[in-house]
């Protein structure tokens, strides 16, 4: 359940992270794939991609209904790694593990997963 917080005079909020235990109940492959379901839940259905506006129209589906224009931008440019402007599937899901302070915090065994499934 996700609670709304105050970080340097911001607007956050503070989640339970799931992640490791998603991960060690579905497996890598079970992991990456409801991150890829998750992606096509919030993504543009014509570009295939996570626009501005798929986001914006999406954003109630995470929690989120009171975001700024200016905090889905940031949303985005968080991931958006290629400079395109939205998120393609690759992008998000390198977001997300990014994003989980459990899959983040002892970067070697934490992340062997990620490495066993990409090998």
């Amino acid at each position: 359940m996700a609670a709304a917080i105050y970080v340097n005079d911001h607007l956050g909020l503070d989640f339970d992270d799931y992640f490791p235990s998603m991960i060690a109940r579905l497996g890598a492959e079970g992991f990456i794939m409801e991150l890829c379901n998750g992606f096509r839940l919030l993504m543009d259905g014509d570009k295939g991609l996570i626009t501005f506006e798929s986001l914006k129209r999406n954003s109630f589906l995470l929690g989120l209904h009171d975001m700024m224009d200016d905090e889905i931008f940031c949303m985005l440019s968080e991931g958006d790694l290629d400079g395109d402007g939205a998120l393609n599937q690759m992008e998000f899901c390198v977001l997300m593990v990014r994003l989980s302070p459990g899959l983040m915090e002892d970067s070697g065994s934490s992340t062997q997963w990620l490495q066993d499934y990409l090998i």
